[in-house]
């Protein structure tokens, strides 16, 4: 299965709301995700371990909660695609709106059913 690895801020609304999209979605059977926050009061907190465990990792908004950039930051000669789905924090975890809006994105990027 290809690892996938949702970053959002503090991992409390969109990258879990990501996560378990994909690990309990039988369209996305192929992959296995994980998530985890940029912040330092994050859930989750990303870590050298997890980037290095993912085959791709998303990012929910890099022009207003710079998580790209904190990742490249962090882990300067990380050689790993970053997409950033352009999600705003405007969402409560499990949203049906916003699990619709990730699932739209997912598609550009992801072979799913």
């Amino acid at each position: 299965k290809k690892k996938i690895l949702f970053i959002c801020t503090e991992n409390l609304e969109r990258s879990p709301t990501a996560e378990e999209l994909v690990n309990n979605t039988q369209g996305f059977r192929n992959y296995i995700a994980r998530s985890a926050g940029t912040s330092t009061t994050a859930i989750n907190q990303i870590t050298r371990e997890l980037v290095d465990w993912a085959d791709l990792i998303f990012v929910f908004d890099e022009e207003h909660d710079k998580h790209k950039s904190i990742i490249l930051k962090r882990f300067p000669n990380l050689k790993k695609q970053i997409i950033d789905l352009q999600i705003a924090d405007d969402y409560f975890k499990n949203d049906p709106e916003l699990i619709d809006i990730i699932k739209k994105k997912l598609k550009k990027y992801l072979k799913i059913n």
